[in-house]
C-alpha cells in the first residue's frame, strides 16, 4: 500500500455494500462469512497495471469495510481475497485470482479465457483439490467505481388488466433496424431510438421484457466453437449493465438510464428478464471470477455430504444458495438498485422456482419471497417467475404467492396443440378464461396468467407453423440440443415454400394463435418480430447465435407487414373491451342476484355446450357478458357483451349465432378477413343466423343492444 493512503485510511462502515464514493475517498463494505482477509486491487486506467493493494482494516458482522481516502468515479479495482483453499469443506479461497466486487456498478473489459482463471490447476490429476497460484488479473474485467446515482425512480405502474407484454433481445432487436443510426444499432441507446419505440407504441405494446443485460460471460466452450452466449443467461455482474450492449461502453449505465427514461416518457414499461438462480462461475470445475473466490459457502447450494461438490437445479453447474440471509440481501439489493436508480418497472425471473426453494423443498413463503412482498419498493413491482427449474419439484406453474404472475406454459402448449388440431375444447376452454384450475386462489387474479405461444426459448410464431422439427444444426450439437417437442406442423412442407395454398394456412394460423393470445384472459406476452412474422429457420434454441439467426430482420414482407397490421387491430379491440382483460376470473355460474350469467360456452348449433361435445368440438363460441360483475362489489358491469368463435376444424362450420339479451351481432373481426378491419364493423347479424366460420379461423362479434341507424 502506497503511503497516502496508508496513513489515512479510515476503518469505514459495512452497512453499503460495495465501492461507495461519498466526494472525498470511497467506502469498501464486502460480505464474506469465511474469509480471513480482504484487499482492494487497484489498477490503471487501461486495466493493465496494478498499481495499490490495500488491505481492508475492519471486519464487523461478517462484513469486511474500509474506506480509502482520494478515490474517484472512474478508478478500477477488484478483490483478492484470503482464506482456506477445502474443497472438501467448501472453501475455495484463492488470493492469486482477483475478483469482481458482486456489488459493482460497472464492469471495465471482458473476461479472457485462460488457465489462470480457475483456482485449481487445469489437467492436474487432483482436478479441483489441486491449487493454482498463476495471477489471474491480466484476463478478468475491473470493477469501476461510480458516482451516486438518483434516487427513488418511480415506477410507471400499468394496471396489469392493462398490460401487454413484449419480449425482446437489447441488441438482436435493432442491429438490422434500418432507421436506427448505423453506429447505434444493437445497443441500448438503439433500443430507446424513437423509431423504435414509436413502433412499439403504435402496435399496442405497454411493457418492453428485456432478456438479460447484467453483466454476463460467454462461456468458454461456446467461444472455443466460434459462438457466444447470445441470451445473455450466464450473469456475473448483478448490478451492473453489460459493456457489449452500449454506444459508449465507457458510460454504459447512464445509457441504460436514458434508455428506461425514453420509454417511460413514452408511457412504456421496462422490465429485465434476471438469472439470480445461478452464476457464470459453474461447478467445481469452473473458473473463479467472484462469488466462488469471495465465499463459496455462502454463496452457493453445496452437497452436504460432500460440499466440494454443488447441487445442480439450475442445469448450469450450480445454484444460488437462498437459503442464507446474506444472498437474499444481495439479491434484494441488486432488485432495489435496478428499480431506484435504474427506473426499471419490474423482474422476470430465470427458473423461478429456485428462489423459493428452502431446504425441503419449495415453499411459498420462503424467505425471498416474503422479503419482496414486504419490500417498500419491490412490492410495487411487476414480478414475473418463471416457475419451473430441473430440481425436485421443480414445476409450480400457479403455486407462486399473491401479487406475482408467471408465464404459463400450459397456455402457449394448449393453444399451439389446438390450432394444429391436436386438442378440442375442453382442453382449450380453461385457458381461454386465465387458467382458473391453477390461479384461482388466494385471492390471485386473472393477470397472474401470464400468457404466451412462443418466447425467446423455442420457435418463433411463423416457425411454429413452417417446421415439423427443430433444426438446430448451427449450434454445433448435431442438432441434439432444444427441445422435440415443439407442438408445431409445417403444413406439408419443411421450412419456407412457394406454395401459395401453404403459405395461405401458414400465415391464418399465425392469426388465430395471436387472436387467441390477445383475447384471452390473463396478460398476454408477445415476442419480438412474432407480429410481422421473423424466422430463426427452424432453430429453436438460438442461445448461442449473435447472428443473423437471432436478429430481428426489418425486411418485413408483404405478409409480414399485414400480419402486424392485424395484431395492432387485435391489441385495439383488447383495449376497447374491457370484458376481454378483467382481473377477476370471470364464471359460468348464474349470478341470481344481478341476473347475469357471465360466460357461455356455445356450440355450433347456437345452444349451450352440453357434456358430450366438450371433448370433441374444434368448432365451439365462448359469449363474454359485459354485465359481469367487475369487482368485490354487487353490481352489474356495463361493458359491451362479446362472442369469441374459434374453428381448428380445416374445413368450414356453419354456426348459429346465439340468443342474448340484444339485437343484433356485430362482426368486430375474421382472421379469413385480416384485411377488413373497417368493413367488417358494418356487417349486422341477426340473432340464430347461421354464419359460415372459415376452417381454421377466430371471429369476434359484438352484442348491439340496440338497433343501429342506417
Amino acid at each position: 500500500m502506497s503511503d497516502s493512503f496508508e496513513k489515512r485510511l479510515k476503518e469505514g462502515s459495512p452497512t453499503e455494500r460495495g465501492a461507495v464514493y461519498d466526494g472525498k475517498g470511497v467506502n469498501f463494505a464486502v460480505f464474506s462469512a469465511n474469509a480471513e482477509a480482504v484487499e482492494i486491487c487497484l489498477f490503471d486506467q487501461n486495466g493493465e497495471k496494478e498499481t495499490d493493494r490495500i488491505r481492508l482494516p475492519e471486519y464487523t458482522d461478517q462484513v469486511f469495510h474500509g474506506w480509502v481516502p482520494d478515490l474517484r468515479p472512474g478508478q478500477l479495482y477488484g478483490y483478492r481475497v484470503h482464506g482456506p483453499y477445502e474443497p472438501n469443506e467448501g472453501h475455495r479461497f484463492n488470493p492469486n485470482k482477483l475478483l469482481l466486487d458482486p456489488y459493482a456498478r460497472e464492469h471495465f473489459g471482458e473476461i479472457t479465457w485462460n488457465p489462470a482463471l480457475f483456482g485449481y490447476q487445469l489437467g492436474h490429476a487432483d482436478k479441483d483439490l489441486s491449487f493454482d497460484d498463476r495471477d489471474s488479473a491480466a484476463f478478468m474485467p475491473k470493477c469501476v467505481i461510480t458516482d451516486p446515482a438518483a434516487q427513488n425512480l418511480r415506477p410507471l405502474k400499468t394496471r396489469w388488466t392493462d398490460t401487454v407484454v413484449y419480449e425482446t433481445h437489447v441488441r438482436g432487436y435493432t442491429l438490422n433496424h434500418p432507421r436506427v443510426p448505423r453506429r447505434l444499432r444493437g445497443t441500448y441507446a438503439g433500443l430507446g431510438n424513437r423509431h423504435v419505440i414509436e413502433h412499439l407504441k403504435s402496435l399496442g405494446v405497454t411493457t418492453i421484457e428485456l432478456l438479460p443485460i447484467q453483466s454476463f460471460v460467454a462461456d468458454e466452450y461456446l467461444v472455443d466453437k466460434g459462438l457466444t452466449n447470445y441470451w445473455g443467461y450466464n450473469t456475473i455482474g448483478y448490478f451492473s449493465p453489460d459493456t457489449r450492449y452500449a454506444a459508449d461502453q465507457d458510460d454504459a449505465l447512464s445509457e441504460v438510464r436514458r434508455m428506461v427514461a425514453a420509454y417511460h416518457e413514452a408511457g412504456i414499461e421496462v422490465i429485465m428478464d434476471v438469472v439470480y438462480n445461478h452464476t457464470a462461475e459453474g461447478n467445481e470445475l469452473g473458473p473463479t471470477l467472484s462469488f466462488k473466490g469471495l465465499d463459496n459457502a455462502s454463496y452457493y447450494r453445496l452437497m452436504p455430504e460432500n460440499k466440494r461438490f454443488y447441487i445442480n437445479d439450475t442445469g448450469t453447474g450450480n445454484t444460488f444458495n437462498l437459503t442464507k440471509l446474506a444472498p437474499i440481501q444481495f439479491v434484494a439489493d441488486s432488485l432495489r438498485y435496478w428499480a431506484n436508480e435504474i427506473g426499471v418497472d419490474g423482474f422476470r425471473f430465470d427458473l423461478g422456482t429456485i428462489l423459493a426453494r428452502e431446504l425441503d423443498g419449495f415453499d411459498s413463503e420462503s424467505g425471498f419471497l416474503r422479503i419482496c412482498r414486504q419490500d417498500p419498493t419491490l412490492t410495487h413491482l411487476k414480478m414475473i417467475a418463471e416457475p419451473w427449474d430441473i430440481g425436485p419439484g421443480g414445476y409450480q406453474v400457479g403455486h407462486f404467492p399473491p401479487g406475482w404472475a408467471e408465464w404459463n406454459d400450459k397456455f402457449r402448449d394448449t393453444v399451439r396443440d389446438f390450432w394444429r388440431g391436436e386438442a378440442k375444447a375442453d382442453v382449450l376452454a380453461p385457458r381461454l378464461l386465465g387458467s382458473p384450475d391453477m390461479f384461482n386462489h388466494s385471492g390471485r387474479q386473472a393477470w397472474a396468467s401470464v400468457n404466451f405461444i412462443t418466447a425467446h426459448d423455442g420457435f418463433t410464431l411463423l416457425d411454429c407453423v413452417s417446421y415439423n422439427e427443430k433444426h438446430n444444426e448451427a449450434n454445433g450439437e448435431d442438432n441434439k440440443d432444444g427441445t422435440s417437442d415443439n407442438r408445431s406442423y409445417n403444413y406439408g412442407v419443411e421450412g419456407q415454400t412457394d406454395d401459395a395454398e401453404i403459405n395461405a394456412v401458414r400465415w391464418r394460423q399465425c392469426r388465430n394463435m395471436l387472436a387467441t393470445l390477445i383475447f384471452s384472459q390473463g396478460t398476454p406476452m408477445i415476442l419480438a418480430g412474432d407480429e410481422f412474422g421473423r424466422t430463426q429457420g427452424g432453430n429453436n434454441n438460438a442461445y448461442c447465435q449473435n447472428n443473423d439467426i437471432s436478429w430481428v430482420n426489418w425486411s418485413i414482407s408483404e405478409e409480414g407487414a399485414r400480419l402486424s397490421k392485424f395484431t395492432t387491430r387485435l391489441l385495439a379491440l383488447r383495449r376497447r373491451f374491457p370484458i376481454l382483460r378483467r382481473s377477476r376470473f370471470l364464471t359460468e355460474a348464474y349470478n341470481p342476484d344481478l341476473d347475469v350469467k357471465e360466460l357461455s360456452w356455445i356450440s355450433a348449433s347456437g345452444g349451450v355446450m352440453q357434456q358430450d361435445e366438450w371433448s370433441q368440438a374444434q368448432c365451439f363460441g365462448l359469449m363474454l357478458d359485459g354485465r359481469a360483475q367487475p369487482s368485490g362489489i354487487m353490481r352489474r358491469g356495463a361493458d359491451a357483451t362479446l362472442l369469441l368463435i374459434l374453428n381448428s376444424w380445416h374445413d368450414v362450420v356453419q354456426f348459429t349465432l346465439p340468443k342474448a339479451e340484444g339485437e343484433e351481432w356485430k362482426l368486430l373481426l375474421d382472421t379469413n378477413r385480416p384485411d377488413d378491419g373497417d368493413t367488417l364493423e358494418q356487417e349486422l347479424f341477426a340473432q340464430e343466423k347461421v354464419y359460415t366460420v372459415t376452417g381454421r379461423s377466430v371471429l369476434l362479434f359484438e352484442l348491439i343492444t340496440q338497433p343501429e341507424a342506417n
